[in-house]
C-alpha cells in the first residue's frame, strides 16, 4: 500500500492530541475517518471536540464521521462501529489512541480513577478491538494499532504509579496477544509509543506545564509514524512494538527538529522506555 486514499479508520480519543493527528495525516490521502470521543462542549483546559475535529479532518481532505463514544459503554462502541460501516462500507484501520492516566501510588490512586484507568486502556482497547475485528477480517490490509508502551516488565516503571502502569501495559498485552490470535485473518496488531513527551493536554495539564511542553515534539511525530505502520502489509508487520522516531529514521528521516516544539529545549523521555 502506497497510501490510506479510500481506507476508513475508526479511532478513539481522535477530538486531539495524538489521534486527532493521525486522523489528520491519514485525511491527507483522502481517507474516512471515525472520530470515537466523548468531547461535544469546549471544555476550559482541553481542546477541540468531535465536532471541530471532523470539521478540521474534512479541510484536510478527508471524510469525517463524529461518533460520541465512552469506550467503557460497549453499547455505544457498537453503535459507534455500526453508523461507521453503514456510512463508509466497512473499517480498514482501528487505532485504539484513547487514554486516561493518573501517575499516583497505592495510597493515592482512589478506585474511581482506578476503574477510570482500567476501563478505558485495557478494558476500552479490548472491547473497541472486538467490535472492530469481524470487519477488519473483510479489509485487504487491515490494521490495529494501540497508543502503549512496549511491556518493559521492570519494577522501576511499577513502582511510582503501578495501577497506570497495569491499565497501559493491558494494552500492550492486547497487542501481544491479538497480534498472534489474528495473525491467519491477516490482521495486523501493533503498538506505537513515543521516544518523548509529547506536547498534548496530558503534559501541559498533568506532567510540567508549559516548560513540560517545551521539552516536548509535536503530535504529528507520532501521526507520522503511525502513518508508515498503517500503509505496511498487514500479513508482513504484526506483533511489534514500535517507537515513534525509530519507525521513522526506517523511511529515511533524519532531520527531527521540525518535531521539536522548542528545538533548544532539552527532550524529555517518555515512559516505559
Amino acid at each position: 500500500m502506497s497510501d490510506l486514499r479510500g481506507k476508513t479508520l475508526f479511532i478513539t480519543g481522535a477530538s486531539r492530541g495524538i489521534g486527532k493527528a493521525i486522523a489528520l495525516r491519514a485525511a491527507r490521502d483522502g481517507a474516512n475517518i471515525a472520530i470515537a470521543a466523548k468531547t461535544t462542549e469546549p471544555h476550559p483546559k482541553l481542546d477541540g471536540t468531535i465536532y471541530t475535529a471532523a470539521e478540521e479532518i474534512e479541510k484536510a481532505g478527508g471524510k469525517a464521521l463524529p461518533c460520541i463514544v465512552d469506550i467503557r459503554d460497549e453499547a455505544q462502541i457498537a453503535a459507534a462501529v455500526a453508523a461507521t460501516v453503514e456510512k463508509f462500507g466497512g473499517i480498514d484501520i482501528l487505532v485504539n489512541n484513547a487514554s486516561a492516566i493518573s501517575l499516583t501510588g497505592t495510597l493515592e490512586t482512589p478506585m474511581k480513577r482506578f476503574d477510570l484507568m482500567h476501563g478505558i486502556n485495557t478494558r476500552g482497547t479490548f472491547a473497541c478491538s472486538q467490535a472492530c475485528i469481524p470487519h477488519l477480517k473483510k479489509s485487504k490490509n487491515p490494521h490495529i494499532l494501540n497508543n502503549s508502551p512496549p511491556l518493559n516488565m521492570e519494577a522501576r516503571w511499577f513502582g511510582p504509579h503501578v495501577a497506570y502502569t497495569m491499565a497501559k501495559f493491558g494494552m500492550s498485552m492486547c497487542v501481544l496477544g491479538m497480534a498472534e490470535e489474528l495473525k491467519g485473518d491477516g490482521i495486523a496488531v501493533n503498538a506505537i509509543w513515543p521516544r518523548t513527551a509529547i506536547a498534548t493536554a496530558a503534559v501541559k495539564n498533568l506532567l510540567g506545564g508549559d516548560e513540560g511542553i517545551r521539552g516536548s515534539r509535536i503530535p504529528e511525530i507520532m501521526a507520522d509514524a503511525a502513518y508508515a505502520i498503517l500503509t505496511k502489509p498487514s500479513r508482513e508487520f504484526t506483533g511489534n512494538f514500535c517507537i515513534d522516531d525509530e519507525v521513522l529514521r526506517g523511511t529515511g528521516v533524519t532531520d527531527f527538529d521540525k518535531y521539536a516544539v522548542d528545538p533548544t529545549a532539552e527532550l524529555f523521555p517518555d515512559y516505559f522506555l
